[in-house]
């Protein structure tokens, strides 16, 4: 099993920046895909980015694309969302999440492990 904490979240005005970090633990980091979702008040939770084992594939959702970026340091068993050009509808709050496979998904129910989601608040 893999265990992921979520930090980096907070309030920040639209146009600004945050950086999302999620660390792991437990089994070896680089045999889990990684991505981020988000889930809004009375919204269902929504696929933001994936990334694959090696770093070198990434996903993102059309929403974000260009705007955020994912990456992983296998190293210091974390995967990172940074977050750029911040809209009032990125506010949500952002989790983390692990399947252990080779491949990016942007499927809710095909990763296995999550964490407990930090809050991320853009203000206009």
């Amino acid at each position: 099993q893999v265990q992921l904490v979520e930090s980096g979240g907070g309030l920040v005005q639209a146009g600004g920046s945050l950086k999302l970090s999620c660390a792991a633990s437990g089994r070896t980091f680089s045999s889990y895909s990684m991505a981020w979702f988000r889930q809004a008040p009375g919204k269902e939770r929504q696929f933001v980015a994936a990334i694959n084992r090696s770093g070198g594939t990434t996903l993102y959702a059309a929403s974000v694309k260009g705007r955020f970026a994912i990456s992983r340091d296998n190293a210091k068993n974390t995967v990172y969302l940074q977050m750029n050009s911040l809209k009032p509808e990125d506010t949500a709050v952002y989790y983390c999440a692990a399947r252990e496979d080779s491949s990016v998904s942007t499927i809710t129910r095909v990763y296995d492990y999550w964490g407990q989601g930090t809050q991320a608040t853009v203000s206009a």
